[in-house]
C-alpha cells in the first residue's frame, strides 16, 4: 500500500542526494508534492522539470503545489498557477495549501477544483491542516487534515473518519523524534496517507521522513 506524501520544498541543485533518495522509494509513496517557488514560480525551473520527469517514470504522482490563502488569493492566480504546474512540470495532480475550512468558502474551492479537473489534474489534493466541513470531501481525492507537530499529535484524541464519498484523510506531522513510525498511529485515526518528517520551525518540510532512506 502506498502511503507516504511527501512534501519536500528543497531545490534539486541544492539537494541532490535527497531527491535520489525520494525516487529511490517511489514504491511506497502517494505522491510528491512539488513546490519550486512557493507555486510553480514565474517561468519553468528546469531542475524541477527534470525531477518531475524521473518522478512520473518512477510511477509517483506528482502534485503542484499552489497556496490559496484560505480562500482570499483571487481565483484567476490560482488558476493560472495550476495551469503552469500542468504546463511546465506535467504535474498529475494538484496540491492545495491554506485552504478554507468552512461551508463558507466551499463555493471557491468548488469552482478550483473545477479548473483543475478541466486543466487535466487526476488528484486534488486540499490541505486545510484541521478538520473541515464535510462538503469538502466531495471535491478532493486527499484531505490534509492535520498539519503540525508532533507534540500535538500525540495529544490527538478524536478519531477522523474516513469520508462517505471515498476521498482519503492524510496527516502531516513534523518535529518527529528518530525511531517513532506513525503509520499505525495514522491509520487509527482514520489517515491512510500520512508524512512524518524531523524538521522544526518554520521550514519543517525541508527534511526527509524517516521511513525514506537518508543519503551519507
Amino acid at each position: 500500500m502506498t502511503d507516504l506524501l511527501i512534501p519536500y520544498y528543497e531545490h534539486p541543485s541544492d539537494r541532490p542526494a535527497e531527491w535520489d533518495a525520494i525516487i529511490a522509494a517511489a514504491p511506497r509513496l502517494h505522491g510528491v508534492v512539488l513546490n519550486p517557488a512557493s507555486g510553480p514560480g514565474d517561468a519553468p525551473d528546469p531542475a524541477f522539470a527534470e525531477v518531475a520527469a524521473r518522478l512520473a517514470s518512477a510511477g509517483v504522482r506528482v502534485l503542484g503545489y499552489v497556496d490559496t490563502d484560505y480562500g482570499r488569493r483571487p481565483h484567476a492566480e490560482v488558476v493560472r498557477d495550476i495551469a503552469r504546474h500542468r504546463d511546465w512540470y506535467r504535474a498529475d495532480g494538484i496540491f492545495l495549501d491554506q485552504v478554507g475550512t468552512s461551508r463558507a468558502e466551499f463555493a471557491y474551492y468548488q469552482r478550483l477544483a473545477t479548473a483543475a479537473w478541466g486543466a487535466g489534474c487526476g488528484t486534488l489534493a486540499l490541505n486545510h491542516g484541521t478538520e473541515a466541513d464535510p462538503a469538502y470531501a466531495r471535491i478532493a481525492d486527499l484531505l490534509v487534515t492535520f498539519e503540525g507537530p508532533y507534540a500535538s499529535y500525540t495529544r490527538l484524541v478524536r478519531r477522523h473518519r474516513r469520508p462517505a464519498t471515498g476521498a482519503r484523510l492524510c496527516h502531516l506531522v513534523y518535529g518527529v523524534p528518530p525511531g517513532v513510525d506513525l503509520t499505525e498511529t495514522a491509520r487509527s485515526h482514520g489517515a491512510s496517507v500520512h508524512c512524518a518528517v524531523p524538521g522544526r520551525g518554520r521550514h519543517p518540510w525541508g527534511t526527509l521522513p524517516h521511513t525514506v532512506k537518508h543519503p551519507p
